[in-house]
């Protein structure tokens, strides 16, 4: 048993290099350049160590945005753990949930579903991770935010959230948005935080 730990100490590495690797070839090279070879080659490792965890490109994608998204999903509900309260915490939670966007995460899953859509096969196995981890973080955000999600405009405004941040970290793929960012963060958090303290009130009123 101990003779065969430091080989799966081993394996762990090799494979964690190679997930890292391939979601920054994906955000740095678009996804026609990111062959298994070109990952092994910045992850550090052989082209056959690379295919005996991952024989097909496809698994290598799939894997490294479930790992990745799972860890920054992580990472996120670690942060949002600590915000103040009132309006000022809506608004951290706002600025936090779009910065899970603006990452080199979300430039690699862009090339993926870029890819997707004209991939069926493709398609098929990220429709499904994408859904999950979007489950995910809207989960996040309702646990961060204190609200009640079985109600429906408090349901939408927290969707209509995310679907915001998707928004400003596509317009930042090209070039630095942070200043309109931030200026749009501001302005949605404030309007966000009055609509669920008037939705909160009509609920307990009922």
């Amino acid at each position: 048993m101990t003779s065969r730990e430091p080989k799966q100490d081993r394996s762990r590495v090799t494979r964690a290099r190679l997930l890292s690797a391939a979601v920054d070839c994906l955000a740095e090279l678009g996804w026609g350049p990111t062959t298994v070879a070109v990952v092994a080659e910045r992850a550090g490792v052989s082209r056959g160590a690379a295919q005996h965890h991952f024989p097909v490109r496809e698994d290598l994608i799939t894997a490294a945005l479930e790992v990745m998204f799972e860890q920054r999903t992580a990472a996120a509900a670690a942060e949002l753990s600590t915000l103040p309260v009132g309006r000022d915490r809506t608004e951290a939670v706002v600025a936090q949930l779009v910065e899970y966007y603006v990452s080199p995460l979300f430039k690699a899953a862009l090339q993926v579903w870029t890819a997707a859509a004209a991939d069926p096969a493709l398609r098929a196995r990220i429709v499904p991770l994408e859904a999950r981890f979007g489950r995910s973080v809207h989960r996040l955000a309702i646990d961060a935010l204190g609200v009640d999600d079985s109600d429906p405009t408090t349901h939408h405004l927290v969707q209509a959230t995310l679907d915001l941040a998707r928004g400003l970290a596509l317009a930042d793929v090209l070039s630095d948005d942070s200043a309109r960012r931030g200026e749009i963060v501001a302005t949605w958090a404030a309007t966000m935080h009055d609509a669920l303290a008037r939705t909160a009130v009509l609920a307990a009123g009922d």
